[in-house]
């Protein structure tokens, strides 16, 4: 299993004795694991994993995992739990070590119940290297091209359909939500993502993004609308235009000797079938 050391401590700079060095520099480059060296079995491995996994305690995860044994007949035995590799791939995504996560997600099938979070962690993970490479944060568009760059694994996808990471059915129970509140307090935005199977913070970006979708969609139509208005009228001071703020037909093509030699139109009253402006 791979080691993982967050804080090493100074280069040495003179030459030190080996019993000075294990006394004093590698501790500090190995740190006891938090857990005492025990023979564990298999199923208390994971369970560990989880109460650690759960707790957010991903520092104390991390030791634990390192502490553990790595014959090749313990690592075997392990990478059988879902929760010991689920474990493996959190440290792995917070440590900043994407290839391992990405290693560890890809030969790995994991249960549904899994998936949204490893989900997460592997799009979140492409975020990040496409941000540290490009060097600003990344928008919409370019989160987008970096969801069709590295599509889900099918070992964390149930093969559904997804929208914006969300499913069909995420989204349109989200839309119900929208229609009857925008506004969701955050007891709602709780319920909402326990149904959903979202957390309250996707929850409340969707909300805040469609409500921003909706006003700039307002904004448009206003501005075509008002376009629309003003391109039936003349502009002001024109010679077709009155001093009412009407135009005058004087000039109208219809009124043109060459329109109609021989008989006149009169414009008051309404063609049969009117032109659609749309």
């Amino acid at each position: 299993m791979r080691l993982y050391h967050d804080n090493l401590p100074a280069p040495l700079t003179q030459p030190v004795s080996l019993s000075n060095y294990l006394t004093t520099a590698a501790p500090m480059m190995f740190p006891m694991p938090a857990f005492p060296t025990l023979s564990f079995s298999p199923s208390q491995i994971a369970s560990v994993c989880e109460t650690l996994e759960e707790s957010g305690d991903i520092e104390r995860l991390a030791r634990f995992l390192w502490s553990l044994p790595v014959a090749p007949s313990t690592c075997e035995a392990l990478s059988k739990h879902e929760s010991v590799l689920r474990a493996r791939a959190v440290v792995s995504f917070h440590q900043g070590n994407f290839r391992e996560l990405y290693h560890i997600l890809e030969n790995h099938r994991f249960t549904k119940e899994s998936h949204a979070k490893l989900q997460a962690m592997w799009l979140e993970a492409h975020y990040q290297e496409a941000e540290k490479l490009r060097g600003r944060p990344l928008g919409p568009v370019d989160k987008y091209r970096v969801r069709k760059k590295f599509p889900l694994p099918r070992t964390i996808w149930d093969g559904e359909q997804k929208t914006h990471c969300f499913k069909e059915r995420t989204r349109s129970l989200l839309r119900e939500w929208y229609l009857q509140d925008p506004y969701p307090n955050p007891t709602k935005k709780r319920e909402l993502a326990h149904a959903t199977g979202l957390t309250p913070t996707q929850v409340g970006n969707w909300f805040k993004n469609r409500r921003q979708r909706d006003r700039a969609a307002a904004a448009k139509n206003r501005l075509q609308q008002h376009g629309l208005a003003s391109s039936t009228r003349s502009p002001p001071g024109s010679p077709d235009s009155l001093a009412d703020g009407t135009t005058s037909l004087h000039n109208h093509p219809l009124n043109s000797p060459l329109s109609s030699p021989t008989s006149s139109v009169d414009l008051s009253v309404p063609t049969e079938h009117p032109v659609k402006l749309f």
